[in-house]
């Protein structure tokens, strides 16, 4: 049998590094329709859903870069990192379907 902390930090291991690199989708996404600007009040909304997703992620982040660092509380940061990390995922995947609707009537 394996020690419980181990496979614990094995997924801490995972959502640390897609954390950090979701949290850079979400800049460039942000960076994107700044740019793009097809509608002031959509964009406006889908920039606040992936600035609040970056958000999501970062502390998804942290929290797995916590449970790695602190062996006695890793089996709860985990779990909360994970849930975050999920929490994210799904506001990017709202974000993005706000996204590609905008950009067909554009």
């Amino acid at each position: 049998m394996s020690d419980p902390r181990e496979n614990s930090n094995s997924i801490a291991n995972h959502i640390l590094p897609t954390s950090a690199t979701m949290v850079g989708v979400c800049i460039t996404v942000i960076s994107i329709v700044r740019l793009t600007e097809a509608t002031r009040h959509v964009s406006t909304i889908i920039d606040s859903i992936f600035a609040l997703t970056g958000l999501v992620f970062l502390l998804s982040c942290f929290l797995s870069y916590i449970s790695m660092r602190a062996m006695r509380l890793s089996i709860g940061l985990e779990k909360y990192a994970d849930i975050f990390f999920m929490l994210g995922l799904s506001m990017m995947v709202i974000g993005g379907f706000m996204l590609a609707m905008e950009f067909e009537h554009f």
